[in-house]
C-alpha cells in the first residue's frame, strides 16, 4: 500500500513541478511585459517624433541632429525597436517576447540581445533569478529521471515479452538516444531554415548553443525585423528548449560518469602495478597497497574479513 502511495507522489511531482514552473514563467512574463512594455512604447513614440521633426524642418540634414538621430536608433535598436518606413516594430516585450526572456533567464543562457533597461526591470530580474533557476534545476533534474524510468520501463517490457535480457536495456538505450538527437538537435534546424532564413549549419549550432546553455547571442530567434513570426513560435521554442535542456543534461551527466569511472580504472591499474612491483622487490609492507586494490575492485577487506568469521563460527554456533 505505501509502495503504490509512493509512486503515486512520484507521478504527480513531474506535472506539479512543471504547473508550478509555467505558473513562475508565466508571471514573470506579466510582470517584464507592464514593467518594460510602456517604456517600449514611449521609445518607439519619441523615436518616430523625431524622424518627422527632422525631414519636416530640415531640408539639409546638419551633423549634430542627424548625430542624435543616430544615437536614438542605436539605443531603440538595442532595446528591441527598428524603424521600418513610417512605423516601428514592437514585440519584444510582448508576453511571448517576455515570456521567452524568462525561460533563458532562469536557464541561464542569456543571449545578451534583449535586456530591461528600466530600473525596476532589473531589479526584479535578479530576485526572479534568484528563485527561478534553482526551480529551472529542479524541474530538469524530474524531467530527465522521468526520460530514463520510461527507457528503464519499455526495456523491462521488451525483456518479459521477448526475452531478450540486457539485451532490451541496450536497444532501447540506443533508441532512446536516437529519437532524442532527432527531436532536438537534426529538426528544429529545418523549423528555423524555414522561420528565420538560416542554414541548416546556422540552425544546428543555434539548438547546440541554445541547449548547451552558453548563449552567445550571434544568433537568436524572432530578431529579423523583415520576417512576420506567428504567435505560437516563441512558445514552441521554449518547450523545446526546457525539454531539450534535460536530454542534453543526460547526455552530459553520462559523459562525465564515463570519464570518473575511466579515471577511477586508470588510477587502479597503478595501485595494483605499484603492489605487484612492491612484491617482486621483496617489499613487506604492501598490506595497505593490497586493501587498495581491493576497494578498486569493489571488495570491501573488512567485509571480507567478517564473512570468514561468520564461515569460522558458524558450525560452533549450530552445535
Amino acid at each position: 500500500m505505501s509502495a503504490c502511495r509512493r509512486r503515486r507522489g512520484r507521478g504527480w511531482r513531474t506535472p506539479a513541478l512543471l504547473a508550478a514552473y509555467v505558473l513562475y514563467v508565466g508571471l514573470g512574463a506579466g510582470v517584464l511585459r507592464a514593467l518594460e512594455g510602456p517604456a517600449e512604447r514611449r521609445a518607439a513614440q519619441r523615436l518616430l517624433q523625431q524622424r518627422w521633426e527632422l525631414l519636416a524642418n530640415y531640408t539639409c540634414v546638419r551633423g549634430p541632429p542627424l548625430q542624435r538621430l543616430v544615437q536614438d536608433i542605436i539605443q531603440a535598436y538595442k532595446s528591441g525597436i527598428t524603424l521600418q518606413g513610417n512605423s516601428t516594430s514592437l514585440g519584444r516585450w510582448d508576453f511571448s517576447g517576455s515570456f521567452f526572456f524568462s525561460i533563458s533567464t532562469i536557464t541561464t543562457i542569456g543571449y545578451g540581445n534583449l535586456s530591461p533597461s528600466t530600473a525596476a526591470g532589473r531589479i526584479f530580474c535578479i530576485f526572479f533569478a534568484l528563485f527561478g533557476i534553482p526551480l529551472n534545476l529542479v524541474l530538469l533534474n524530474s524531467i530527465g529521471q522521468l526520460m530514463l524510468s520510461g527507457v528503464q520501463h519499455c526495456a523491462h517490457h521488451l525483456e518479459e515479452k521477448f526475452h531478450w535480457q540486457k539485451k532490451a536495456t541496450l536497444l532501447m538505450r540506443i533508441c532512446a538516444l536516437l529519437t532524442c538527437l532527432l527531436l532536438f538537435l537534426l529538426l528544429p534546424p529545418v523549423l528555423f531554415s524555414a522561420k528565420e532564413g538560416w542554414s541548416y549549419e546556422e540552425g544546428f549550432y543555434y539548438s547546440f548553443i541554445t541547449l548547451a546553455t552558453i548563449g552567445f547571442g550571434d544568433y537568436v530567434i524572432g530578431m529579423n525585423p523583415d520576417r512576420t513570426y506567428p504567435g505560437w513560435y516563441k512558445n514552441v521554442v521554449s518547450l523545446w528548449i526546457l525539454f531539450g535542456m534535460a536530454w542534453l543534461a543526460l547526455v552530459i551527466k553520462f559523459c562525465i560518469n564515463l570519464l570518473e569511472s575511466s579515471s577511477d580504472f586508470c588510477q587502479c591499474k597503478k595501485k595494483s602495478k605499484g603492489v605487484v612491483e612492491d612484491l617482486m622487490d621483496g617489499n613487506k609492507n604492501t598490506m595497505t597497497g593490497l586493501d587498495d586494490v581491493e576497494n578498486c575492485n569493489g571488495k570491501d577487506p573488512k567485509q571480507k574479513d567478517q564473512t570468514e568469521w561468520h564461515m569460522q563460527t558458524a558450525p560452533t554456533e549450530a552445535l
